[in-house]
């Protein structure tokens, strides 16, 4: 009985320090969670992509509405307008369409002027050429009165082929138009930049005539 006990004893002693090694390299070989690795995924770039073209295209609708806005609140410019439709009025310029061209070129310079002297009460739309060359001559201070004899012999031209039917050469009709394109841009209203100018030079020549 002895030395069953004394045996059982060693053996439990012998074996409690293996217990104890394999415990401690148990404990060497657990270690700390780590933190998670992002990989990267090969399709990021796409997506940053398509969200850069989403932003552009919607800065380009912005930009398309506001110009649109821009250009339907500005009202067109009287001279460009009568400009171009004189440009077009080159298709008729041949002895038999006389008529629609003088007819044509008649209605443009009537309604650029009327538009552009609109402030001053100037009507030339709706006006024979007699009426329209009767109340200018009435009339020294209007602004056309520089140009009366330059529209009395335009208008009166144009009459004669829309009512008396006579022939225009090409060369006559080419000459109508320059002179109607010339007309026009003579009398363009001035910059603001230039108005000014003007103004103060005849400020200070009233002012240097004063005794």
């Amino acid at each position: 009985m002895t030395t069953s006990l004394l045996l059982f004893l060693a053996q439990a002693s012998s074996a409690a320090p293996a217990a104890a090694n394999s415990a401690t390299a148990s404990a060497d070989d657990i270690h700390d969670i780590r933190g998670l690795i992002l990989i990267p995924s090969p399709w990021a770039w796409l997506r940053w992509a398509v969200i850069g073209l989403v932003a552009l295209g919607l800065l380009w609708a912005a930009w398309e509405a506001w110009q649109r806005r821009r250009r339907k609140q500005a009202p067109p410019d009287p001279l460009e307008v009568a400009l171009a439709e004189l440009e077009k009025t080159r298709a008729l310029l041949r002895p038999e369409t006389a008529r629609e061209f003088s007819i044509a070129v008649s209605q443009i310079v009537r309604a650029y002027i009327e538009t552009r002297f609109a402030e001053q009460g100037v009507h030339a739309a709706h006006r024979t050429t007699e009426e329209f060359l009767h109340d200018l001559a009435a009339r020294s201070d209007s602004p056309l009165a520089p140009y009366r004899g330059l529209l009395e012999e335009f208008l009166s031209h144009c009459d004669r082929a829309k009512f008396g039917r006579w022939a225009l050469a090409t060369t006559e009709m080419e000459a109508m138009l320059q002179s109607a394109r010339g007309f026009l841009i003579d009398t363009k209203p001035a910059p603001l930049a230039e108005a000014v100018k003007s103004g103060k030079a005849k400020t200070e020549a009233a002012i240097g005539a004063t005794p």
